[in-house]
């Protein structure tokens, strides 16, 4: 029985090693040779000089290497951080000098992009290249056609208990914190959520979420905890990932409400239609009109709504049999966890009364990489333990206010943060402030989230023009855009003369919110 991430594909590979593990552009490796990539990797990664617990970044769309270097990291008892290939080198960079990354894997293009990234790296050492271009970074080159040959050294001991991968997702303020999961975390992960889901290994999985994303990684631990095959699928337009769903009789997908309200609107293929035997929501509420559409498209799949902290992986899913009575719900804990909702002194709230959710068990992560400021901010002693205990277990205190039904059921209510939740990100908005003021041309800026049919929400920034100058929000957005990814550069810009401030001084977020409420309510109609 697996106890750490790697020996799931290990496990597989034993059972049956010719069932199809991963798949992407006509290319495939079973489960025997997947095992074997990730063995070869693990003893090139330490024959490379990598220490017990050292990062290597992997920053590639979705592809087979990707995979084997995550897995490969883990087996050599090493820490992969997945790194989203959709960030532009300003974040990417960032992300390898806070967790001090030893070794990026990533292509010569994408390498290109960050030249001007890498010399502020000091703790960067080596380079993997996925391709034969060349590429002159300043540091050692080691293409991975040699990883694949290359002389092995000896796996690290780990245990279950250590870390093997960071995860990056935006804070309620400044820039984005590494959330540390250790091999435990990852392994119960797996086992809890391919339990509720019914995954087998005839299961064919389409991973169209990116794997820096919980949910992302969850498609591959899911299923190669039960030898199941994944496909891997960069997709352009909504209509590739229909084409995938057909040509490969995908039978599970796991998507956010943007992607599912522009897949509702397709016409299904009729293979889709009978392979697809479930379909998963995460990363915010899936609008009920568009559930019901999902359904009438695919009646034979059944709906799992869920919701998810990258703090511990996976929280609640609401039942399919559950969905009629109460669509709005986020359903129950997921196997091995516990959901309790708590009021500000620590003590249970009774039924409907809100309170902060918080999440303890398995799935509990190890923290915020380097921030013990910010980790003692949300893992704090699970509430009712017992006082004789002298070491007390650690739990998930979310930020996110829900309710509890007296049946049990939850419902979200709201953030208690000013976190924006749009595309199935979380985004700060002082990341998004901190962007538009390097541009220097605004005075002063506040970005707000506010209700969106489409994307959950919507970012506005508000803004003063520069002292002597004027708002060019024609330039301002061209700026974000070469300095954001897609889904945090704002929808609007507008103009203030001034911006309301709280009696702390600050920049009254929640009054402006409030102010541009309604901007998209014509598209809502």
């Amino acid at each position: 029985m697996a106890e750490l991430l790697h020996q799931l594909i290990l496990d597989s590979a034993k059972r049956d090693p010719q069932l199809l593990a991963l798949s992407y552009r006509g290319e495939a490796l079973d489960y025997g040779k997947l095992a074997a990539q990730i063995e070869q990797v693990a003893g090139a990664f330490t024959g490379l000089g990598l220490k017990r617990g050292e990062r290597i970044g992997i920053y590639l769309e979705k592809r087979l290497e990707m995979v084997v270097a995550m897995f490969g990291a883990a087996a050599a008892g090493c820490v992969f951080v997945p790194i989203n290939p959709v960030l532009k080198p300003r974040q990417v960079g960032y992300i390898m000098r806070d967790c001090n990354v030893r070794m990026l894997v990533t292509s010569s293009a994408r390498a290109a992009e960050l030249k001007e990234e890498i010399p502020a790296c000091p703790d960067l050492a080596t380079v993997i290249l996925v391709d034969a271009a060349s590429a002159e970074l300043g540091r050692e080159i080691v293409r991975w056609a040699e990883v694949m040959g290359t002389k092995r050294g000896a796996a690290h001991r780990v245990i279950d208990t250590d870390m093997v991968a960071i995860l990056y997702t935006s804070g309620s303020t400044g820039n984005p914190k590494g959330v540390v999961l250790s091999h435990r975390n990852m392994v119960a992960g797996a086992k809890s959520v391919s339990q509720y889901l019914g995954n087998h290994s005839s299961d064919r999985i389409l991973s169209v979420l990116p794997l820096s994303f919980d949910a992302g990684l969850s498609q591959l631990t899911t299923a190669f905890n039960v030898g199941a095959k994944v496909v891997l699928l960069n997709y352009l337009l909504p209509r590739d990932v229909l084409r995938a769903c057909a040509d490969e009789e995908i039978t599970g997908m796991t998507g956010v409400p943007p992607l599912w309200i522009q897949l509702v609107e397709l016409d299904w293929p009729e293979r889709a239609r009978q392979s697809l035997r479930y379909f998963a929501n995460t990363g915010g509420h899936m609008p009920f009109a568009t559930l019901q559409k999902l359904r009438a498209a695919m009646p034979k799949a059944k709906p799992y709504l869920m919701y998810g902290l990258t703090e511990a992986f996976r929280s609640t899913y609401l039942d399919p049999s559950q969905v009629d009575k109460r669509p709005d719900s986020i359903g129950k804990a997921i196997p091995n966890a516990e959901i309790l909702v708590v009021r500000p002194d620590g003590t249970l709230c009774d039924a409907d009364e809100p309170g902060e959710l918080v999440h303890r068990g398995a799935l509990v992560s190890l923290g915020y990489w380097n921030d013990p400021e910010r980790t003692a901010e949300r893992f704090k002693p699970a509430p009712g333990q017992a006082k004789a205990i002298c070491m007390p277990e650690m739990a998930v205190w979310s930020g996110d206010v829900v309710r509890r039904d007296a049946e049990g059921f939850l419902f979200f209510i709201g953030r208690r943060d000013e976190m924006i939740k749009t595309s199935g990100y979380r985004v700060s908005p002082t990341e998004v402030e901190e962007v538009i003021y390097s541009t220097n041309l605004v005075g002063a800026c506040a970005a707000v989230g506010v209700s969106h049919p489409r994307l959950g929400q919507a970012i506005i920034v508000l803004a003063t023009a520069p002292e002597g100058g004027k708002l060019d929000a024609e330039l301002l957005l061209a700026k974000c855009r070469q300095n954001m990814p897609q889904y945090m550069v704002p929808l609007k810009i507008v103009e203030r003369p001034i911006l309301p401030r709280n009696p702390n001084g600050k920049i009254d977020r929640k009054t402006l919110a409030g102010e541009v409420a309604d901007s998209f309510a014509e598209e809502s109609a």
